[in-house]
């Protein structure tokens, strides 16, 4: 079961009870949410994707309307793994 770091005081509407969720795993060990900004697309709902593998895990980019959020995940998963992961809480 993997510890989620809430360290920023604000977070993109709908991203934590997910972050909450996907912690629950017994293959991943941080969540990290970090530094928000503002996207050129518009998304409709909350869509979390994974971009680059890291030291000790991957960074995804969650992103809702113009507004996009990199979250650390801390694993030792593939990349395939982590994102069916994912996907099955970007379906809900």
């Amino acid at each position: 079961m993997g510890r989620l770091v809430l360290n920023h005081s604000t977070h993109i509407e709908g991203l934590i009870p997910i972050l909450k969720k996907l912690a629950l795993d017994i293959n991943i060990k941080t969540i990290t949410p970090a530094t928000i900004s503002r996207s050129r697309g518009r998304s409709s709902k909350l869509i979390i994707r994974l971009s680059v593998q890291t030291i000790n895990g991957y960074k995804a980019i969650a992103r809702k309307g113009k507004t996009a959020q990199e979250v650390f995940i801390s694993t030792d998963l593939s990349k395939d793994e982590l994102k069916k992961i994912i996907d099955t809480y970007n379906r809900k």
